[in-house]
């Protein structure tokens, strides 16, 4: 007989097996969750009527807030005046988003994520399922859809359709964490003794206690492809006030093609949990904090950790917006301006779009050098069947240099920094360390396959390389 892991805790709890579900906090915290899932019946109808925040007021004033850094648009006016018209525009959304009463489903979200530590958690963990098992019963056939369609790179408008509509249906914790940051944002707008704003100021702290909890933080909503700039500055000023203003952090990036387990990478690198979940890829960037040991403080000589994981570049249902190469290039400078080590992800035969990657990359690392930054960057390799890769791609590494150095002369005649002429002058990268290679996860095709353990072998020889560039590197700050 089939039974869930959750039908059996009787059978548990005659084992002697402690089961979470029996103490009150976890009781507590499913009720809160169940309360607001079970409202669900229609994802896109919900999304319209509980988080209206995030919706098309976001994309309208992402689309003014680009326009106002990038003046596309002035044409014979006046810069000033033209600038006045953009902020009275991004005015009337704030207004039109404080308009909205804050819904029912984020009273209970923001209740409930205030309440004590194990509790809040438990709750977290409780709606990621919840809507987890939404997901699959509803979005199923369109995830399907989605991975036959992506197979073939001519099906760019039907990949696009697909997407639209699993954009639209998909629902997790971060949209409920975006639409308390667009309330926030919002509410910054109206006047300082206004009551709303009042009691809206601790959301940034509340965050904050989040992110030393382990919860993931959305840097780029992916959606709108766009960051919350005031929200995301005020949730890391409130972090900075909860740990000692001396501590020091070091940050991890990870850059790659869609669909090749960057994710999954930094999960078994760092015991994190990002999402994955099959036919739906990240969107935008996430970062994570990890609290360092004493052990591992002595060698990296900081306090925290930042992984930041980002979404696939050169993804299919952005290839045919006109903007795909700008957007690819801007989310690479972004995360590789953070970063101190950034993982270039790399699991793919067509050497078509791994040049288009390695152009992104050496852009970013080109744009990093102009201001006086020179990060460290390591290839991974991935679903390397021969153990013994390293010693046989010596070949393929020394093609891979060559590929950088083209790419960095090109790049470097675009932005008319002609004095870079290898990919070394912009980038600590050596192609006998800087180069890992990694058998696939799985021991077959899954469900049923079993785990490849050569994966976690060679991600924790991956991950000591990394401890100890960032440990030298850390020396010599």
């Amino acid at each position: 007989m089939r039974m869930s892991i959750e039908q059996m805790t009787g059978i548990a709890r005659e084992l002697g097996i402690l089961v979470d579900e029996d103490c009150r906090e976890c009781q507590t915290a499913k009720k809160n969750a169940d309360a607001i899932t079970a409202e669900i019946q229609d994802t896109l109808k919900y999304k319209k009527a509980q988080l209206p925040l995030q919706g098309q007021i976001w994309k309208e004033l992402t689309s003014l807030e680009k326009e106002e850094f990038r003046l596309r648009k002035v044409g014979s006016e006046s810069i000033e005046k033209y600038k006045s018209d953009l902020q009275r525009q991004k005015e009337k959304l704030r207004d039109k988003q404080n308009s909205h009463d804050m819904s029912l489903a984020m009273i209970y979200f923001i209740n409930a994520i205030s309440s004590p530590g194990t509790e809040r958690c438990y709750f977290l963990k409780w709606m990621r399922m919840n809507l987890d098992n939404l997901s699959r019963e509803k979005m199923s056939d369109l995830r399907e859809q989605y991975k036959k369609k992506c197979k073939n790179s001519e099906n760019k408008d039907e990949i696009k359709n697909i997407d639209r509509e699993l954009s639209n249906s998909s629902l997790g914790t971060e949209h409920f964490f975006r639409e308390m940051g667009q309330i926030y944002e919002a509410s910054v707008f109206l006047p300082k003794i206004h009551p709303s704003r009042q009691q809206l100021q601790h959301l940034p702290k509340l965050c904050a206690g989040l992110l030393l909890d382990g919860f993931p933080l959305e840097l780029v909503d992916g959606d709108a492809s766009n960051i919350p700039l005031r929200w995301v500055s005020d949730v890391l000023s409130e972090l900075n006030d909860l740990v000692s203003p001396k501590n020091k952090i070091l940050v991890v990036t990870v850059l790659g093609v869609q669909s090749t387990g960057k994710s999954t990478l930094l999960n078994t690198m760092f015991g994190v949990q990002f999402a994955v979940s099959s036919g739906r890829c990240t969107r935008g960037a996430f970062m994570l904090l990890i609290r360092i040991n004493d052990e591992v403080k002595n060698v990296l000589n900081c306090d925290f950790m930042v992984i930041i994981d980002t979404e696939g570049l050169k993804s299919p249902e952005l290839a045919q917006l006109d903007d795909s190469h700008e957007h690819d290039n801007e989310l690479a400078t972004l995360v590789v301006g953070l970063s101190d080590i950034t993982i270039i992800n790399i699991a793919m035969e067509n050497s078509t779009e791994m040049k288009d990657i390695l152009q992104i990359v050496v852009h970013a690392f080109l744009r990093m050098k102009e201001v006086g930054k020179k990060p460290k960057c390591q290839f991974v390799h991935q679903n390397v069947s021969d153990v013994s890769a390293h010693e046989k791609n010596l070949r393929d590494r020394k093609l891979l240099l060559q590929q950088l150095n083209e790419m960095t002369q090109a790049a470097a005649k675009m932005e008319k920094k002609e004095e870079n002429k290898s990919f070394t002058d912009v980038m600590e990268y050596s192609p006998d360390t800087g180069n890992w290679y990694i058998p696939g996860l799985w021991n077959g095709n899954p469900p049923m396959a079993p785990v490849n353990a050569g994966y976690s072998e060679a991600v924790y020889e991956l991950k000591k390389n990394i401890i100890q560039l960032l440990g030298n590197s850390s020396e010599t700050v």
